[in-house]
């Protein structure tokens, strides 16, 4: 599409009309004043808050103040909570209300960051912006309506069904793939309608608007307009100087500003089909001595409108929401573009942004685990704070403990932070900041047990050395499942709550060879307990009469030489479960093939471990760092000989696959055998495989192939987000093809052919790709340095020696099995049952303490529980009366009766034929368990609207194929207990409870 036809003329007349020409609509320039700041990335957050992030909320309050015209966005609610409880004066809270008040200070966004979209799990990215949104209706009664998306590398389609159902009016990203936003520019598509999910209807789409090749900096980041300059740490600067300042203002020096200025403005105004155009002013750090900055942009602006005529634009400071009333305004007939996202992303032709999909494992692992825990201890406290008497359990310090986790789990998911693209004293804090907040949630949810079933004396209790495990599941399901508890003795007597043995097996522990790992079966319904007892079985099982645990027996295979041809596949080894049948071939002690049984198909399959080399010197060619991938070539072994040995029982089944060079790989992979029926699908239809990477030898990148018959066509599926499957055929490119082929996997990918389909589970975030027809690779751990000295000079190289155990479940069946089981398994796999362990000390388990005394809570299998927690807000969930509160200044009291829940659909519009159907509930009756249900109030995504209330702008679309998503209409809100969920909802509920 060409340009607007007087913008050559422009060109060639230095920016001024000629005095007969009749002027185009004139351009409108809003410049919205933006500080960039990362909630740690080269250094840690009281680091910054140091350095300068406490100087741009003082300065900018000042700064605004002083001058009505001048606007802001703030962005990231850790920082500014940070600044808001531990800094503002009195006087500056004021101010801050009455700025925000009159729309001079816009928040932005909203989250407590601004997170990743790559390999963060949903309900994590629903967690950090429910945290920040909370606070800010809490303290504020505002709510954000646009996003700031414009430093994460790479767009997932998640993120805009969010937004949407948080009542956002526009979405806005930066980080796409190079090639396509300079295709974007010159056809004027920078901005469209993105509908996120191909099974959600078009209400829940979003005005998208894509920064241009100036992204949201400025100008090239020291060319001008940067008057405050660069922030120094430990800092601040004690004379007010500081590195790259600008030459101020003057008389002299204005006319090289708006020259640059009115360049700028002219690209810009090529690439957008309307005549508003959005500056963002800012960038890393800036606005630290805002009173400089907005002093010498207010002469430059006033000069340019002084002579608007002539330049052919006006200026004036914006926030977001100024630029898209206008945009809105216009009422253009825009593009729709469907559920695709924008993932890999690359920076240019060498640089592919998909090494940081596995860059810092440990910690992506770490993330999500103390995100699981979370999950479990808020449903936890939930189900304890309402069945109330609670005399030993102060609910208030309960909070406090879930509230620091909150903060923690949220704090992780910054797009500097989960992908491992900091600094390691950086990462140091965020794993400091999980592992407190993790102890915090864990002492809680032992005072819970503790205080709901206390054990009590005997006159002639059990022996010393035996235990309590109290087992608690999280998920609104019945789940079938075996738990592993490590003991000191293989011989024990296990009861549950009734006294009755439980079916057992022990075997040596892979990780303490003097200890023993014991598996236990066990049925949990939802959200309940199950209590068992272990005792050290001191007399003979036929002395008692009790039965003992199963010993494995264990079996050893001699080690074999990685084959270079041959013959293999000789001599076959069957390891089996009711659902799989696993070959071992003897002739490379590696996977042969799996025997799925309901299909009654073999599939040839093979893993290995391989390694990637990565070139460690800049100036020998493109490198690897924490956030690109550049192979110098394809993988190759990881590996000289692998040993193996299978230990074997009546519940669990584990081969044991050891890789031998320097360093040491291993594969536990394990069978489980459970009840038949639907009850035991979830445990038997799935090969659970625990690996052992590192330490890695230096600039290696490991990943764990797995090789199939599947004829693939090399399309691999895999996920954005935990939320939504994407399509990844292969595709060739001229450079870096491997690289740009890998995309992330946050929960789950597949490939599959015509009759069976091999799924992978993941319960952390890795790299994932299809290199060839029927393989499915995924990395699982890097170890990299070079002598970039930019890298050097900050610390910023990923010499991660750390050992990592991730862990992956293999789903293999046909389309419909696996459709039916993924999503569940999925959960299963990331929400396993919280095992509480304590010493008896001569205790006594009381009888009838576990499930028999609680009321399950159990919703239809095609729905998830995706929060069920006691935020404690202290706002009214009536609009008007909060407001009212906070203009009267009143501070409210929390609300332990308001209970957060959150209901997802699991499938898409036409994944299954049952599970895909709409889903009624009735809340009073499934949370019956939990108390007697007052009202249901639907709400927005983070809770802040009343989805009555919550009108979002409409947009006009080109829609040339009348495409208006696969899905119905919105729910309407509930107007009593019964809400219907239809395929990929997410609907938020605040439940009242009865005192």
């Amino acid at each position: 599409m060409e340009p607007r036809g007087w913008l050559p003329l422009l060109l060639q007349l230095g920016l001024m009309w000629p005095p007969w020409a009749q002027p185009e609509p004139q351009l409108r320039v809003f410049v919205v004043p933006h500080s960039h700041m990362d909630v740690g990335w080269l250094h840690t957050v009281q680091e910054n808050m140091q350095a300068y992030v406490t100087n741009v909320y003082n300065s900018v309050v000042e700064a605004l103040t002083l001058e009505k015209k001048r606007r802001f966005i703030a962005v990231e609610q850790e920082y500014f909570r940070l600044w808001w409880d531990g800094v503002a004066s009195h006087w500056q809270k004021r101010k801050v209300h009455q700025l925000v008040a009159k729309g001079r200070l816009e928040f932005v966004l909203g989250g407590q960051v601004m997170h990743d979209e790559a390999v963060t799990h949903i309900d994590d990215q629903i967690l950090q912006l429910t945290e920040g949104h909370g606070f800010l209706y809490e303290t504020f009664g505002v709510r954000p309506q646009i996003s700031w998306q414009v430093d994460p590398f790479g767009a997932s389609s998640t993120t805009p069904t969010l937004f949407a159902l948080a009542g956002f009016n526009a979405h806005v990203i930066s980080r796409i793939d190079y090639d396509l936003k300079e295709a974007m520019q010159d056809n004027r598509q920078l901005q469209f309608v993105w509908r996120g999910s191909r099974s959600l209807s078009a209400e829940q789409e979003i005005f998208t608007h894509v920064l241009d090749q100036f992204s949201y900096s400025k100008v090239p980041r020291y060319e001008g307009f940067n008057w405050d300059g660069e922030a120094i740490f430990p800092g601040p600067s004690l004379d007010g100087k500081y590195p790259s300042m600008e030459i101020p203002v003057t008389e002299d020096s204005i006319p090289d500003f708006t020259h640059l200025l009115g360049k700028r403005v002219l690209h810009k105004a090529s690439w957008f089909q309307t005549a508003h155009i959005l500056w963002p002013w800012g960038c890393d750090r800036q606005f630290f001595n805002a009173s400089l900055q907005f002093a010498n942009m207010d002469i430059v602006m006033d000069y340019i409108n002084s002579e608007a005529s002539e330049f052919g634009f006006s200026v004036e400071y914006a926030t977001l929401g100024d630029y898209f009333r206008a945009v809105h305004s216009d009422q253009v007939a825009w593009q729709v573009r469907d559920h695709r996202d924008f993932l890999p992303y690359s920076s240019d032709m060498h640089h592919a942004w998909t090494g940081f999909y596995a860059s810092r494992s440990g910690l992506k692992a770490l993330a999500r685990r103390a995100s699981s825990l979370l999950y479990a201890g808020e449903s936890m406290f939930t189900r304890y704070v309402l069945l109330a008497p609670h005399p030993y359990l102060d609910p208030a310090w309960g909070l406090q403990q879930l509230q620091q986790l909150r903060w923690a789990v949220s704090e992780v998911q910054h797009h500097d932070a989960i992908t491992g693209t900091h600094v390691p004293n950086v990462g140091d804090m965020f794993v400091e900041h999980l592992s407190t907040g993790m102890q915090g949630v864990h002492k809680l949810m032992a005072s819970i047990i503790q205080d709901r079933s206390p054990a009590h004396s005997g006159k002639r209790g059990p022996e010393p050395g035996g235990h309590f495990a109290v087992v608690y599941n999280p998920l609104a399901w019945t789940v079938t499942t075996i738990i592993t508890l490590t003991v000191d003795f293989p011989k024990v007597s296990i009861t549950d709550e009734s006294g009755l043995p439980v079916p057992a097996q022990a075997q040596r522990s892979k990780d303490m060879p003097s200890a023993y790992d014991l598996h236990v079966l066990t049925t949990i319904p939802g959200l309940s307990y199950r209590h068992y007892s272990i005792r050290p079985s001191r007399s003979s099982q036929e002395e008692t009469g009790e039965p003992e645990p199963f010993v494995a027996k264990t079996t050893q295979f001699g080690g074999r030489l990685r084959r270079y041809g041959g013959q293999v596949g000789g001599s076959l080894v069957p390891v089996k479960n009711g659902c799989y049948i696993v070959f071992m071939d003897l002739d490379t002690n590696l996977m042969h093939s799996v025997w799925e049984r309901q299909s009654n198909r073999k599939v040839y399959m093979t893993q290995q471990f391989m390694e990637y080399h990565a070139n460690s010197d800049v100036w020998q060619g493109p490198i690897s760092d924490n956030y690109v991938f550049t192979p110098s070539g394809t993988a190759e072994p990881a590996w000289e000989a692998v040993r193996m040995e299978i230990v074997e029982g009546p519940l669990v089944t584990e081969i044991r696959q050891y890789f031998y060079r320097l360093p040491t790989f291993t594969i536990y992979s394990r069978l489980a055998r459970g009840p038949q029926g639907s009850d035991g699908a979830l445990l038997c239809h799935h090969i659970e495989q625990e690996y052992q990477v590192g330490p890695l030898e230096l600039n290696r990148e490991a990943i764990l192939r797995t090789s199939t018959s599947l004829n693939t066509g090399r399309v691999l599926y895999s996920d954005n987000n935990g939320y939504q499957m994407q399509r990844r055929p292969y595709r060739n490119y001229k450079n870096n093809t491997i690289a740009r082929n890998y995309y992330p996997m946050v929960q789950s990918a597949f490939i599959q052919d015509r009759r069976s389909r091999l799924v992978l589970l993941s319960n952390q975030a890795h790299g994932v790709s299809s290199q060839r027809n029927g393989q499915v690779e995924v990395m699982l751990h890097r170890r990299l340095w070079n002598n970039d000295k930019w890298a050097l000079n900050n610390d910023l190289t990923l010499n991660d020696s750390s050992v990592v155990h991730p862990v992956l479940w293999l789903l293999l069946g046909s389309r419909t099995l696996t459709s039916d089981l993924h999503q569940r398994s999925g959960l299963a796999l990331q929400h396993q049952p919280v095992v509480m362990l304590r010493e008896m000390n001569g205790e006594i388990a009381p009888r009838g303490s576990g499930s028999r005394q609680q009321e399950a809570v159990t919703l239809p299998p095609s729905v998830h529980l995706q929060i069920l927690s006691i935020p404690g807000w202290k706002y009214s969930s009536n609009h008007t009366e909060h407001l009212q509160t906070l203009q009267k200044g009143h501070e409210a009291k929390a609300d332990l009766r308001r209970v957060l829940l959150r209901l997802q659909h699991l499938y898409e519009v036409d994944q299954d034929p049952v599970l895909s159907r709409p889903v009624t509930v009735n809340l009073q009756s499934v949370l019956r368990g939990l108390g007697s249900v007052v009202s249901v109030e639907e709400r927005s995504l983070t809770g802040t609207w009343d989805v009555s209330e919550m009108r979002r702008w409409t947009w006009s679309m080109r829609d040339p194929h009348g495409h208006r998503g696969s899905g119905t209409l919105p729910s309407p809100p509930p107007r009593g207990p019964e809400v219907t969920i239809y395929p990929k909802e997410i609907r938020t509920f605040f439940i009242h409870f009865q005192e």
